[in-house]
């Protein structure tokens, strides 16, 4: 798995990719201190998966983000930052995030979020998705009637969408509700669908601003 690292700090940088050097699996393809650095090598590199940084220099991650929207071969981007803010977390999704991580995490979780994003799937952090939903509680109700569902979700699509916010797999999902894992991927396809989301992490951030967990 080839691996762009974008931190303007040289040191975490530095410790950042001694960390990833550990495992055979991942190779760094290049490394960025900054926003306008990391489109640039984005484009020459060709990274499997993007570590993005959110507060830099120039252009910062959320301006990578919204630039990489624009490009539809962009390699996935896992945000990493040591901000615990509820805001930002939820800009960066929107802004096409497909992965959300605090800089405390463990080198395996690390890992884990850079294989999930490398197959092609969205990774968010239990304890982040736990953070957001008390930030949720806080805020008043929206009134955009846009953001009304066409189709209410069934009680069992609702109980698949607590545990896809809780960080569950497919697999672990069918284990939990006692179910084939072709039927989760039914109600995880059918909640996407209702949701109008395009992956797990949206129909998350969708879910709590429609108040459904």
């Amino acid at each position: 798995m080839r691996v762009l690292l974008v931190e303007d700090e040289t040191l975490v940088r530095q410790g950042i990719r001694k960390l990833l050097e550990l495992d055979s699996r991942i190779e760094i393809a290049a490394e960025a201190g900054d926003g306008e650095e990391a489109l640039r090598l984005i484009e020459e590199a060709r990274p499997d998966v993007v570590l993005l940084d959110v507060r830099m220099p120039k252009l910062d991650g959320l301006g990578v983000l919204r630039a990489l929207q624009k490009r539809p071969d962009a390699p996935p981007c896992l945000v990493l930052t040591t901000f615990d803010d509820r805001t930002l977390i939820l800009d960066a999704i929107r802004e096409g995030a497909r992965g959300f991580l605090r800089k405390d995490v463990s080198l395996a979780q690390l890992v884990e979020a850079i294989e999930t994003l490398a197959a092609g799937r969205t990774f968010l952090q239990p304890a982040i998705t736990e953070s957001l939903l008390k930030g949720m509680d806080s805020r008043p109700p929206l009134a955009a009637p846009a953001l009304a569902m066409v189709e209410p979700l069934t009680p069992r699509e609702t109980e698949v969408l607590r545990l896809m916010a809780a960080g569950y797999s497919n697999r672990e999902i069918a284990e939990a509700v006692r179910a084939a894992e072709g039927t989760v991927k039914i109600h995880v396809s059918n909640i996407l669908s209702k949701l109008g989301s395009r992956d797990r992490t949206q129909a998350v951030l969708r879910s709590l601003e429609l108040r459904l967990l």
